[in-house]
Parts: structure tokens; sequence; C-alpha cells
């Protein structure tokens, strides 16, 4: 009975995943980010549910992907169209109007999900972009541009944005965490991201590093909430 559960889970994720890849995956993602600050919350910190922080959850749950129908319209125009510099110019100011004349809140908010699509497409990325004769080195050069190029820019992201959403200063976050949350994650991600590139279908990527985000996510939370 739970084989023909889980075999129905997987075979509806399958189809969604066919049908809306990005929405898919950003939803997943926010949940498993949102997972990550559960098991920080009360597997390693023991809280319980009275003294739960469900604001700093759904900051997680934001940040992981929970976008508005907007920004995923945006990221697929920009995916399958050559943006313009007008398109460009007008999507910076917007973002930077909103962080300067946004109040201090801990409600959730759309602006800092990010990691799910983004995610989704730099896979995608790498696996048109990086490509040579001999797979192994194809695996390591790709493994190198993520953790290079994608990981240094996301760290910081992550820390920049909980900083909006907290209404703190996001100088600060970085200043406090940014050095200790990047040397952590090259301990820990480049082997993960071998096996994830030799062995997960492309489509699949996002997910598995998810899964194995549970408890990288839940060193985020606790990170972030020093």
């Amino acid at each position: 009975m739970q084989c023909k559960f889980m075999l129905t889970v997987i075979d509806r994720y399958q189809r969604s995943l066919a049908a809306r890849p990005l929405l898919t995956q950003s939803l997943t993602t926010a949940v498993l980010f949102a997972v990550g600050d559960i098991t920080a919350q009360q597997g390693i910190e023991k809280k319980g549910l009275e003294k739960h922080e469900f604001v700093r959850t759904g900051r997680m749950f934001a940040y992981g992907g929970g976008m508005s129908f907007f920004q995923l319209r945006f990221l697929d125009y920009f995916q399958h169209k050559p943006p313009e510099r007008k398109d460009i110019n007008t999507c910076i100011s917007g973002t930077m109007f909103y962080v300067r004349k946004r109040k201090p809140t801990n409600t959730p908010s759309p602006f800092p999900a990010v990691f799910g699509p983004a995610a989704t497409i730099w896979f995608k990325i790498l696996s048109k972009r990086v490509v040579l004769p001999n797979k192994n080195a194809e695996i390591l050069a790709r493994v190198a541009c993520d953790q290079l190029l994608f990981a240094p820019v996301f760290i910081g992201v992550f820390l920049s944005s909980m900083g909006v959403l907290e209404g703190s200063s996001p100088k600060e976050k970085l200043d406090k965490s940014y050095v200790d949350t990047l040397q952590t994650n090259w301990m820990v991600w480049p082997f993960v991201q071998l096996a994830n590139f030799k062995f997960v279908p492309l489509q699949h990527r996002v997910l598995a590093v998810n899964v194995a985000s549970i408890g990288w996510n839940s060193y985020l939370s606790l990170a972030n909430a020093k």
C-alpha cells in the first residue's frame, strides 16, 4: 500500500515536472528549504512547537523558491528570449527601488525567492555550455564552475536576502557569516555535485540537490540565526 502511494506521488511529480519544470522545481525547493529550517529548530535547537519561529521558516520557504506568477513568467521570458538593455535596466531599477523602499518586517516576501528557479536555469546552462570530449573532465569542469561561480554568489544572495527580510543590515550578515559559510560549503558540496553531475539526469538534479540540502539548509538556518 505504501509502495503504491509512493509510486503515485512519483508519477504525479514526473508529470508536473514535464508540464511545468520551473514551477515544480521552485516549489519543491521552497518546501525543502522550509524542512531544513524546521529540522534546525526542532532537531538541533530543540525549541518545541510553542517556541518555533514560523516567520523564520517562512523566510527560508520564500528564499527557496516560493515565487509569484510574475517572477516565473519573467525568468521564463529571459530563458527563451535574449533580454534587451531596456528590459535589464527596468528589472534592476525596480529591484533596487523595492529594496530601498521596503520597510523592515518579519513577513516573508517573494522578492528573495530565487534559489529554486536560479538553480534550475543554472544546471541547464552548465549542461549546454560546459561540454568536453572527456566526460570525467566535463564533470570536474561543471563542479568547478558551480563551486567557484554559483556557490559564492548565492551564499551572498542568501545572507543578504535574509538580512532584507529581517529588516537588518545585509552587510552585517555578510561580514559575520559569509566567509565561514562559504568555507563550510567547499567542504561538502564539491563531493555532492560530483555525484550529482555523474549519476543524476538533468531534470532531477535540482531535486537531488534539494534532498541532499536538508542538512545543509539546517546549517544555513543556524548560520543565519547567529
